[in-house]
């Protein structure tokens, strides 16, 4: 793999916290990586106007009234931008086989709990937090894993386990979590770009 032609997307619906780590740390040249197409599925989506302040290309493609048009120029738009590597942000749309099929074992999704104990449909916010607090556990985990047609399904590419303090409540949990996210992303993204971190499947030759 030619490092230096690896090519970053990203999905984002909010803020796309893990997004802005992953550029900030590219253009400190942190991550042997460029960073490309941001597509969000809402015109109001903050990460959007941040990318277009940032100068990166920045679609928004709406889901609701076509679910597998917006797929396929989902798709497209990815493949045209050169992407190779799809970072999702909080993107809080599943998608489709055509972006599933172009991107296969190329998009990698960050999940707040331990997976697949805490995972699935439905399963994704506070309510993960929730979940494994109620199951009383010593630790939970940030788990970075591949997409899939399913929810939190695809492999775990990375996982980091995080101490639940006595008495934590999933509010507080939930915020201290989403804090610590973009830096492991960050971290595991400049891993695959270097090198460093694969799986079976992955190609992301220049």
């Amino acid at each position: 793999m030619n490092k230096q032609n690896l090519r970053i997307g990203f999905l984002a619906s909010g803020n796309g916290s893990s997004a802005r780590a992953i550029v900030d740390a590219i253009r400190r040249g942190e991550i042997s990586a460029e960073a490309g197409l941001l597509v969000s599925n809402r015109k109001d989506c903050v990460a959007l106007a941040w990318a277009r302040e940032m100068g990166l290309p920045a679609r928004c493609i709406p889901t609701t009234a076509d679910p597998d048009g917006a797929d396929a120029r989902l798709a497209e738009a990815m493949r045209a931008d050169g992407v190779q590597l799809i970072v999702m942000s909080g993107y809080l749309r599943r998608l489709g086989p055509h972006t599933l099929g172009a991107y296969a074992d190329r998009i990698l999704n960050i999940h707040p709990g331990p997976l697949p104990a805490f995972g699935g449909e439905g399963m994704y916010g506070r309510r993960v937090h929730e979940a494994v607090c109620a199951a009383g556990l010593a630790e939970t985990a940030m788990t970075i894993h591949l997409v899939d047609a399913e929810y939190d399904h695809g492999a775990v590419i990375a996982t980091r386990a995080e101490p639940i303090v006595p008495g934590e409540t999933a509010e507080a949990l939930e915020a201290r979590i989403r804090a610590l996210e973009p830096a492991f992303f960050t971290e595991v993204i400049a891993r695959v770009a270097a090198g460093d971190l694969n799986w079976p499947g992955l190609k992301l030759g220049g």
